[in-house]
C-alpha cells in the first residue's frame, strides 16, 4: 500500500506564504521610512541631492538595490 506525504507540500507552501508576507511587509515599511525621511526635507535640500518633491514616491518604492 502506498502512502503519500501530503503535509510536506502544505507546510512548505504555508511557510513560503508567510515568508512572502513578511518580505512584503518589510518592503512596505522600508518604503514608508524612506518616504517619511525624504518628505521632511525642504525643496532646497531635495534639489541638493538631485531630487524634487515628485520623485519621493518613485524613490521610496524602488525595488532595485
Amino acid at each position: 500500500m502506498a502512502t503519500f506525504a501530503t503535509n510536506r507540500t502544505t507546510v512548505g507552501m504555508s511557510a513560503g506564504f508567510f515568508v512572502s508576507l513578511i518580505g512584503a511587509f518589510a518592503a512596505w515599511n522600508d518604503a514608508r521610512i524612506t518616504r517619511n525621511a525624504l518628505s521632511k526635507l525642504s525643496a532646497r535640500e531635495l534639489d541638493d541631492i538631485g531630487l524634487c518633491i515628485g520623485d519621493i514616491d518613485m524613490i521610496a518604492t524602488r525595488t532595485g538595490r
